[in-house]
């Protein structure tokens, strides 16, 4: 796992130096192994190094005649693809290098051979220019991002590095901003920062000279080749995806651990990974210090026990969230106000004591239809039925100056481009191809990299991928429960988990939290110019007062969070002090 930056200019232009350095330096917790740099005929790469594979002779960029690549993230099918390059003479044993013999064979089309996490760039000399190509996996686990500067185009794993050049603008985009205030997370390509956007899921950006000559993309949910018809075939291809997916997730030549929650996906994993991989894995739980909040650990320790697992669990205090949440924040440059982001920042910091991988469960729920708005929208309207992501955090609480539904544009015509599916095809798709690489991946990505920690997912991975969507709707919801599937198979991997138990929910005790200062850190919220621009500010202060209320506990997180966001990433606030230093910055 790595940081990658650089600048392709236009011709009879160079990279500048002072432009590189910036970016480099913004991103140095995402790689504190080590740097390297490359630059040719306008090109410009920039490289920070977390050492996972190769240890001794992995460094990047890895070279090859006029050609070098850099990348951020692991080729899970490096031994795969050198086996099938037999007269190919590899420079080293990183799991990246089979990437760039592969662009220099296929062309723009080499991102296709790859299975794993990343976000790859690939520079070489074209007479007296240059080309650059950009790709991102299907699933977006790896983020890169990509903007227009004075010299051409320039491209950087996070929008902090670029801005940290003077790249783009610390400014919010007015939609974006609506966005993230109701769906807790930004749609589409265009990040919160003018200027500056996401390369998509799957897309390979093709740069000649400071200009982009060809984009083209691979569709994360390709159609099924076919249907599962009965229970056994399906079972035992799902076996066999988990145990192929896992064993590779588990190549590292560096410790590894997982996370380990009381939910199906990450039971899965560990059941899978003390099968093939670690006979006695070490497994992180969190749990808090609010009396009749939802804990895990119990259950989580009985599943590590039935496998031999080294479980660890870690408790969340208040103290520590209200000292930590601007750092937390500060990660999380393209904005996510999700307060899972919470547990995640904490286990990371505990796991990064002890390993440097950690694998986790994302993806369970959107490939094999977990979630209760899949079976929401599954029913017709006069039974409860309803599209998913139609409620907004804020919506219709009289707390925003303008409450309209404009914020649903970007998940309405993601909706749309899935309308030859079926109503359960289109919500997963919908969920895979936005709630999952623009809020639960970036939570990920960013909060284990400000540690230095890497986060694999064997449940996103095209093997179990292909499984999934080859199962009728009846397998994965049955019974009033989703992911049916998982369950059965887990129900005879790992009876301790009791898949078919009723699930317990995992809330953040974030309302008792805000509730012991609400009228404090309300006042300081509703008076940050940031949210007085756009809410009522007496309204906010009586959300904060009332926020052990469900709707109201979301709502009053949601403006906590957006003004700590912009005081750090938009005002420039320090994120050292803690959560009232931080707000009284921004007010």
């Amino acid at each position: 796992m790595c940081g990658i930056a650089g600048i392709s200019c236009r011709p009879g232009l160079v990279p500048d130096a002072a432009m590189l350095d910036a970016m480099e330096a913004a991103l140095v917790h995402r790689g504190p192994d080590g740097g390297g740099r490359y630059c040719c005929n306008g090109a410009g790469l920039v490289h920070r190094r977390l050492s996972i594979v190769d240890l001794d002779g992995g460094a990047q960029p890895i070279l090859s005649d006029d050609a070098a690549l850099i990348a951020n993230g692991e080729i899970y099918n490096d031994p795969e693809l050198r086996a099938a390059m037999p007269d190919t003479a590899f420079a080293t044993g990183s799991d990246c290098e089979p990437a760039l013999h592969l662009w220099r064979d296929e062309g723009l089309g080499f991102a296709g051979r790859l299975r794993g996490m990343y976000a790859i760039a690939v520079a070489q000399t074209r007479g007296s220019g240059h080309e650059i190509v950009l790709a991102r996996d299907p699933f977006g686990i790896k983020p890169l991002y990509l903007a227009q500067c004075p010299s051409g185009i320039a491209f950087a794993s996070e929008p902090e590095a670029l801005l940290a050049a003077g790249i783009g603008r610390r400014e919010a985009r007015d939609s974006a901003r609506d966005e993230l205030l109701q769906l807790q997370f930004t749609t589409g390509s265009d990040t919160i920062f003018p200027g500056i956007r996401r390369v998509n899921p799957g897309e390979t950006v093709h740069l000649v000279d400071g200009r982009i000559a060809s984009q083209r993309r691979v569709p994360v949910l390709p159609r099924a080749s076919g249907v599962f018809t009965s229970e056994a075939p399906a079972l035992a291809a799902l076996d066999a995806a988990l145990a192929d997916s896992v064993r590779a997730h588990l190549r590292a030549d560096v410790p590894v651990g997982m996370f380990l929650s009381g939910g199906i996906d990450s039971a899965a994993v560990l059941a899978t990974m003390a099968r093939v991989g670690d006979a006695r894995p070490v497994a992180w739980t969190a749990r808090f210090d609010v009396p009749g909040s939802a804990d895990e650990s119990v259950h989580a320790r009985a599943l590590a026990q039935a496998v031999g697992a080294d479980h660890r669990v870690m408790t969340i205090t208040r103290d520590m969230v209200w000292r930590d949440l601007p750092k937390i924040v500060a990660c999380l440059d393209d904005p996510v106000a999700d307060y899972a982001t919470i547990p995640t920042w904490f286990l990371a910091q505990e796991a990064a004591r002890e390993v440097k991988v950690v694998l986790s469960g994302e993806g369970g729920d959107e490939l094999f239809a977990g979630y209760g708005r899949y079976r929401r929208a599954m029913r017709p309207w006069w039974r409860g039925g309803r599209a998913p992501w139609t409620s907004g955090a804020l919506s219709g609480m009289g707390v925003l100056r303008r409450d309209d539904r404009s914020w649903r544009r970007g998940m309405a015509a993601a909706l749309a481009s899935w309308s030859d599916v079926g109503r359960l095809a289109r919500a997963q798709a919908l969920d895979i191809g936005e709630w999952l690489p623009n809020d639960l991946l970036i939570k990920l990505d960013r909060c284990l990299m400000a540690h230095a920690v890497e986060g694999r997912t064997p449940l996103l991975d095209p093997v179990v991928a292909a499984v999934a969507q080859s199962l009728p709707d009846s397998m994965k919801i049955r019974g009033g429960q989703g992911k049916w599937l998982l369950r059965r198979w887990l129900a005879d991997a790992l009876p301790q988990a009791r898949p078919f138990a009723p699930k317990q929910g995992f809330t953040v005790p974030i309302a008792d939290w805000i509730m012991q200062n609400g009228a404090q850190i309300g006042a300081l919220v509703a008076r940050a110019p940031c949210i007085a621009e756009i809410a009522h500010p007496e309204r906010v202060r009586a959300l904060f007062a009332d926020a052990s209320r469900r709707k109201a506990r979301r709502g009053a997180w949601t403006l906590l969070f957006y003004t700590l966001w912009h005081a750090i990433h938009i005002d420039g606030a320090d994120a050292d002090g803690d959560v009232m230093d931080t707000l009284a910055q921004g007010a």
